[in-house]
């Protein structure tokens, strides 16, 4: 259907609704109105690393493992086999009349908020701590998601959330007042929403708390003044689940359900997660609502349906071939193995511990997290029957390594301190290296009410290892044997530094993710994730919680020595950047320069490294960022070889946020870098390529 027939006949549709009618629609269960044809539909939806709660679905790793492969092709390919086994079980519930909840095609993903600070339970849903690389990922995946012609056939709506400066406390969610320097909010917390708007995603999603005294699912100056004036977004707005109940509630900025509905419609929010909206039509009765304001919003909203082809001929449905083979098929499976394969972030590697060789030997495999299904999963997961563990992986991946013999021992408990009498340590003494799988799952971090071990709402209140998990890997350590240890979580975990001799962090990893650990464990693939989050030394480096100022932050701003800094991965062979030679060392606004770089493999291992090229503003002020990353690629580079990726950069990489939140070019000098880690002390303390960088003058 044509843009303008669609037009045609979501008005055409709207003229017949009675007003009660037309309130149904806007909320998340949208009931049939059968004499026009319109079929009952359930906006709720989610897909954060795979179709989930929805039953049978390919399992990736968690979205925060899928941004340490700073692959941004790679995860369109990932967000596009999503999107076919959405596709598939939408096509199957319509046949079998299903119009249930989580079985449609507005998907409620891509997380892109800030991870602004480690403890957040909800960080493992976000693509990390920089807004480009952020912006980068998140656009991957919406484009992935929604398809080659998303203006005129959307294989799946996507949506941007949450919108906007939304990254704890969960314990305050609903009442707490986000202040934020205009600086702040528009150089980190909302280029990415920016992005993902400018690039057509369909829905964006207000966020539970307030910004800057507003509500956020009723802001004026988020809703209407940025999203809808400054940036043209011309999709639909969702709030967060019954975030507009929040403003009588917890807010306290109105004083009953129909004030509250009024202001969210009112100010730009279309469909409501939530109990509220029903009240609208008591609204309009009050005069809070106009008959017009509420056409807008649904106009919006048929727009997303008819854009997804829920009002065409079925049998000129481009998708109606995907079915329920392509659901966790074998394609998608070997998909979730590359994915977790490529998330996999070595941090240390003393001795060249890694890999594992083929040599007979007694390898003992202790800790909670080898075991734990939860381990792979995260949150927002799809169930799988080819889920992974970790002694799972090791098992398969040994089973004709005869002489090599791994006995598998819990050692101490995942959530909680062991009967000191039943602590077990014995075996370490007769291995010649212990395998060590610690940190946490989706039940110690995670959202409000589903992180079922959290003492704070799904939130950490140390970064810490667990003690006394850190107690056992100490008496292990003090055995003598080599330790490698696999580390499971979805945000940083402070260690300290000689807790072992070689460290993976393999996030959640997914439904493949203990296959994944074995392969590189034993070397069939070499490492090459990289850390999207900067890792601290410990919470004490960490500003309060509660502060949303990017002061003292994430790599950009953070001044004390972390332990693994931003973009950190190691990897089994050496790599080399050649000296920069840029096309030019000067630009004026508006032009562009070329920046080859070469790495080169200086090893004798085929594997893939990620090429980061980071600006600092030299003489720079105290408020401005240290380093920030402008552009990434990953690259495989076969052994004793070299490959030279081409950047072309434009002046907008040299561009700063000013006081008032507007996008500035200061002339001066800067330096650009080439990296595989930001380029800051600490990641050439453990064991980083050398940067190389250049002086650009900004004229």
């Amino acid at each position: 259907m044509n843009r303008e027939d669609r037009e045609k006949n979501i008005q055409g549709l709207i003229s017949q609704m009675t007003l009660e009618e037309k309130v149904s629609q806007l909320t998340y269960t949208s009931p049939a109105i059968p004499r026009l044809g319109i079929p009952e539909y359930n906006w709720w939806n989610e897909c954060l690393h795979g179709v989930a709660r929805a039953g049978l679905a390919t399992v990736f790793p968690q979205a925060i493992g899928l941004a340490a492969t700073f692959d941004e092709e790679f995860i369109r390919k990932v967000a596009s086999a999503i999107s076919d086994e959405a596709r598939a079980k939408y096509n199957e519930a319509v046949k079998q009349e299903n119009r249930g909840q989580y079985w449609g095609l507005t998907f409620w993903t891509p997380n892109i908020n800030i991870f602004r600070d480690p403890r957040w339970g909800r960080g493992q849903e976000t693509y990390g701590e920089d807004p480009y690389l952020t912006s980068r990922i998140g656009l991957a995946f919406v484009q992935g998601l929604q398809g080659e012609d998303p203006d005129n056939q959307l294989k799946a709506a996507a949506c941007a959330k949450h919108f906007a400066v939304h990254s704890g406390p969960e314990s305050q969610r609903h009442t707490f007042n986000a202040q934020v320097s205009k600086k702040d909010l528009f150089e980190t917390y909302l280029p990415a929403f920016k992005l993902l708007v400018e690039h057509g995603v369909e829905s964006v999603m207000g966020a539970y708390n307030r910004t800057l005294d507003e509500p956020c699912c009723g802001s004026v100056y988020l809703l209407k003044k940025i999203l809808r004036e400054t940036w043209g977004f011309k999709g639909h707005v969702v709030s967060d689940c019954w975030a507009i109940r929040d403003f009588h509630e917890n807010h306290k900025i109105t004083n009953s359900p129909e004030e509250s509905a009024g202001l969210a419609l009112n100010n730009g929010c279309d469909l409501n997660c939530g109990c509220t909206f029903p009240y609208l039509t008591a609204a309009y009765k009050k005069g809070l609502v106009t008959e017009e304001a509420i056409n807008t919003a649904l106009t919006r909203l048929l727009r997303t349906r008819f854009k997804l082809g829920m009002f065409d001929d079925p049998a000129k449905d481009p998708y109606k071939s995907l079915g329920r083979e392509v659901v966790n098929s074998e394609k998608h499976r070997k998909l979730a193995l590359e994915a977790a394969q490529k998330s996999i972030v070595l941090l240390k590697n003393h001795n060249n511990l890694l890999p594992l060789d083929d040599k007979p030997k007694r390898i003992l495999l202790v800790g909670p997290s080898a075991a734990n299904l939860h381990t792979l999963l995260g949150n927002y997961y799809g169930i799988s029957p080819q889920l992974v563990t970790i002694l799972e992986g090791l098992a398969e991946k040994t089973r004709e390594k005869y002489g090599i013999n791994i006995e598998y021992r819990q050692g101490c408990l995942q959530y909680e301190d062991n009967h000191p009498s039943n602590i077990q340590f014995g075996s370490a003494n007769e291995a010649e290296a212990v395998i060590a799988v610690f940190g946490l799952d989706g039940a110690m971090e995670g959202e409000e009410g589903d992180a079922i071990a959290s003492d704070s709402n799904g939130d950490r209140e140390y970064i810490e290892l667990p003690p006394w998990q850190l107690e056992y890997l100490q008496k292990i350590k003090a055995a003598g044997k080599p330790v490698i240890l696999i580390l499971t979580g979805g945000s940083p975990i402070a260690i300290p530094e000689d807790i072992a001799d070689a460290i993976l962090f393999v996030w959640y990893p997914g439904e493949q993710g203990g296959a994944a650990v074995a392969d590189i464990l034993f070397g069939d693939i070499s490492p090459s994730g990289k850390l999207p989050i900067t890792f601290p030394a410990s919470t004490s480096q960490l500003p309060a919680y509660d502060d949303y100022a990017m002061k003292g932050r994430t790599y950009r701003y953070m001044k004390e020595k972390p332990l693994y800094p931003f973009g950190f991965g190691l990897s089994y062979t050496t790599f080399r950047f050649d000296e920069l030679n840029p096309s030019c060392k000067e630009i004026s606004a508006g032009e562009e320069l070329l920046l080859p770089v070469s790495v080169s493999n200086l090893g004798n291992r085929d594997a893939e490294t990620v090429i980061q090229i980071y600006v600092s503003k030299d003489n720079r002020s105290d408020d401005e960022p240290i380093v920030s990353l402008r552009a990434f690629r990953r690259v495989w580079v076969p052994k004793s070889g070299a490959v030279t990726v081409n950047f072309t950069l434009g002046s907008s990489i040299f561009e700063s946020v000013n006081a008032e939140g507007e996008q500035v070019l200061i002339p001066g000098s800067y330096t650009v870098y080439a990296a595989d880690a930001a380029p800051l002390p600490a990641a050439a303390e453990q064991g980083a390529v050398p940067p190389v960088s250049v002086k650009i003058i900004v004229k």
